[in-house]
């Protein structure tokens, strides 16, 4: 147990974060922020002495805490606007930015607009876990997340192995329960592993997934294997046409608690995570999903692990994507 957990973003994945990390004991204190709702300066006062008084982020606590004594816990959540509530944060999870949602006339904002809309809340999120909790290890959530997690190294300068993204944890999870639904076994007895970027160039490494310590063609034919893997690359949008709205949240949250339980236990545990490489699998001075060892420093390692010639090829691609992201990430800082 830590004493301290910071969590940015008071969103549907940031009230689960909250929420788990209270029910399985992981800190005696929760630093919970989020800055809405935000007070709009052309409203009539009234309107805007209404929204200074409200606060997601406190809400969401008050409601959390009032719930303690039927589960048995004493953990002070401490919500606000700001990012003094993570003051001595050991581990700040940050979930901070806006998805790619419809404007009141129907149109979208182009990628380049919603990319620039959250380098900027990035860097406020930098700020303010430098200002208040410079030591902490910080797990990215927000999307894109290869961008932000590389903005958000830009701006902290950590050691390398206090900064990661959550995304290959969860993309893994998504690869390992459609092969455990096409095999027919518990999603328990699944092993797999999905690499490279956190979007649509991502990929599951077929050759590392087991069922029981199994090959999984012994169990699955190639054209169902290759329709999962399609599957596995858009599973996040398939979360959000059927929602109508947001984002998948319950399983982003469990997959950065997975990381996070696996830092304060000392699991030393074999994760697929966006981490710094410095010329692993070729890759120099970018975060990209590899396997490492997660640990009490964070990340303990970058592990190499054998591809097959297509699935190397596939992950060069996935890198490329990467890279240019971050590029056009580094690009768009310059005018922020």
């Amino acid at each position: 147990m830590l004493n301290k957990i910071g969590i940015i973003g008071g969103g549907f994945i940031g009230g689960v974060l909250v929420q788990e990390v209270v029910t399985r004991r992981l800190a005696r204190n929760v630093g919970f922020m989020d800055p809405a709702p935000f007070v709009n300066p052309n409203d009539p006062p009234e309107k805007q002495a209404v929204a200074e008084k409200q606060s997601v982020s406190k809400g969401k606590a008050l409601d959390i805490s009032e719930g303690l004594p039927i589960i048995g816990r004493d953990v002070t959540i401490e919500a606000a606007k700001d990012y003094s509530v993570l003051k001595g944060a050991e581990l700040v999870i940050s979930t901070a930015g806006v998805p790619r949602k419809a404007r009141p006339d129907g149109t979208f904002p182009s990628r380049e607009e919603l990319l620039t809309t959250n380098l900027r809340i990035t860097r406020q999120v930098a700020r303010g876990i430098k200002e208040y909790c410079p030591d902490a290890i910080v797990i990215n959530v927000a999307n894109p997340l290869d961008a932000i997690v590389y903005t958000l190294n830009k701006e902290l300068r950590p050691p390398k192995n206090k900064l990661m993204g959550m995304a290959g944890v969860l993309d893994s999870t998504r690869y390992r329960y459609f092969v455990s639904q096409a095999a027919n076994v518990s999603v328990e007895d699944v092993n797999a592993l999905v690499l490279g970027g956190h979007g649509d160039t991502m990929v599951p490494v077929r050759s590392s997934c087991q069922i029981a310590g199994i090959p999984v063609a012994k169990f699955v034919d190639d054209e169902t294997l290759g329709a999962i893997e399609a599957r596995t690359r858009k599973a996040g949008g398939e979360v959000v046409g059927l929602l109508g709205f947001g984002s998948a949240f319950a399983s982003p949250a469990w997959a950065a608690l997975e990381m996070a339980e696996a830092i304060i236990y000392d699991k030393r545990k074999i994760l697929a995570c966006s981490a710094y490489c410095e010329g692993e699998y070729g890759i120099k001075g970018l975060f990209v999903g590899v396997p490492v060892i997660l640990g009490k420093n964070g990340v303990e390692k970058v592990l190499e692990i054998d591809l097959t010639d297509d699935e190397r090829a596939a992950l060069a691609k996935s890198v490329a994507a990467v890279k240019k992201t971050s590029g056009e990430a580094e690009e768009l800082l310059k005018k922020l």
